[in-house]
């Protein structure tokens, strides 16, 4: 007899976000700017804010952003980038892994809700694997991609044409929430967290 297995159900509210951003900047100060709004927006709204607890680049912004209003930041850092991406110790809480895999999963589990800033190999990498989690059925946790001066449009017209080719569900665009910017992804969260409460 098959077993029910039932969807997991969103978290009431969001409490924690984790942050996938670039430790670089990028070309366009907008990518910066929105990064520094999203974090002082976390801690305005009272909202943990868990990321890669780099120091360097859009990590380094959201978190202290995130710090200077007053917020709470968890970091994980596996310890091979410990240099190179100048793990931020004055954080609220910051953990050490041993790798890529640990850190991801520490991330995810301490975090309501998935934001992506732009960012390169890595927050696609991050982005992806929660993306797939989604998609199977493993959480239900939202997913908002932060498409400042449309970053983001390469991927999202690669996920449609995923799914022009018949390799996904049309379900998995639904899955993904596209803001702007920092200020509409904030708003998401707060309409979620209105609808949660």
């Amino acid at each position: 007899m098959p077993q029910d297995v039932s969807r997991p159900k969103p978290p009431p509210s969001i409490a924690a976000v984790c942050v996938y951003c670039g430790a670089r900047h990028g070309r366009d100060a907008a990518f910066t700017e929105a990064a520094r709004t999203l974090g002082a927006g976390l801690a305005g709204r009272g909202l943990s804010l868990v990321y890669g607890a780099g120091d360097v680049g859009l990590m380094g912004e959201v978190a202290r952003s995130a710090m200077a209003g007053g917020g709470r930041a968890l970091g994980v850092m596996p310890r091979r980038l410990m240099e190179m991406e100048v793990g931020k110790r004055d954080l609220t809480a910051f953990v050490l892994v041993d790798t890529m895999h640990e850190r991801k999963k520490v991330m995810f589990a301490n975090a309501d809700a998935v934001v992506a800033l732009p960012g390169g190999a890595g927050t696609l990498d991050e982005f992806f694997e929660v993306l797939t989690w989604r998609q199977l059925g493993m959480h239900a946790k939202p997913l908002i991609l932060v498409n400042v001066e449309g970053f983001w449009d390469p991927l999202l017209a690669l996920l449609d044409h995923v799914v022009a080719q018949g390799f996904a569900d049309p379900s998995v665009r639904d899955v993904v929430t596209v803001a702007p910017d920092a200020e509409a992804a904030l708003a998401i969260i707060d309409a979620r967290n209105e609808q949660g409460a």
